[in-house]
């Protein structure tokens, strides 16, 4: 068996639908960039990032999660832990 090192989330594919998510330019979600702060991200437009992976990846988010989607590694974070749990 070979050490799979591939991470498990492409985050430029997530950073794309971040910023669809959120309607601003892909060059505007960093990867620490904090959406709340810096994106002007309400409780609804998270709302809408989390509908959004759950979709493109298939994985079901809790409500008390929705907390964690605070910035780009956070979110790739979360869903890399649900990928692998699945996996």
């Amino acid at each position: 068996m070979s050490d799979n090192t591939e991470p498990l989330v492409d985050k430029d594919e997530l950073r794309q639908l971040i910023a669809d998510a959120v309607d601003v330019g892909v060059e505007e979600v960093g990867d620490d960039t904090d959406f709340v702060s810096e994106l002007e991200v309400d409780s609804l437009m998270a709302l809408e990032i989390v509908v959004r992976v759950e979709k493109q990846y298939g994985v079901k988010m809790q409500e008390s999660e929705l907390k964690s989607v605070t910035s780009l590694d956070a979110v790739a974070e979360l869903l890399s832990g649900k990928l692998a749990a699945r996996a």
